[in-house]
């Protein structure tokens, strides 16, 4: 049975920290806040991904009052998210991100944030888009207070094995 599920996050947007988006450091002259590195977009993969197996989100398995996940690097966390995937007896057949953001500009980056995600994920970077939009300058993304990502995920069982 193919699983679907959609994933979403934001963080306020701060300076002082680093901008990280798909795994990517992105110069900016600001980043986000957050209890890891704050990545919404690889936090929207992970939470679509989960959701779709109805494993919770990452605030469970990840949870920002455990100090081990203090400035995580969110790579590491969706290669965990991966083992779980699989461990449950599935892969990934493709994902789909949009990434709201007013700046900075996106689209030099995307190619390596598929290639990071893609990567982390095991699987050919065909499988996995990702879009940027801005909001036109309306709402929170618009008045540059933060950055939203959402993510849609298709799951496959793995040939050859019995999905749970």
């Amino acid at each position: 049975m193919m699983r679907i599920g959609n994933g979403f996050d934001v963080h306020e947007i701060v300076s002082g920290r680093p901008l990280v988006l798909g795994g990517e450091r992105i110069p900016a002259e600001f980043g986000l806040l957050g209890h890891s590195d704050a990545d919404v977009v690889l936090h929207a993969v992970m939470d679509a991904m989960l959701g779709a197996l109805a494993l919770g989100d990452i605030g469970h398995h990840f949870p920002n009052t455990d100090a081990r996940y203090k400035d995580a690097n969110s790579m590491e966390l969706l290669r965990h998210v991966v083992r779980l995937v699989t461990e449950q007896g599935y892969r990934l057949c493709n994902l789909d991100v949009m990434v709201l953001a007013e700046a900075p500009k996106l689209a030099p980056h995307v190619t390596r944030m598929r290639e990071n995600i893609a990567g982390a994920c095991g699987c050919d970077v065909q499988q996995v888009s990702i879009k940027a939009t801005t909001m036109e300058t309306l709402g929170f993304v618009g008045r540059k207070e933060g950055i939203a990502a959402q993510a849609v995920v298709l799951l496959a069982p793995l040939e050859g094995v019995s999905s749970k």
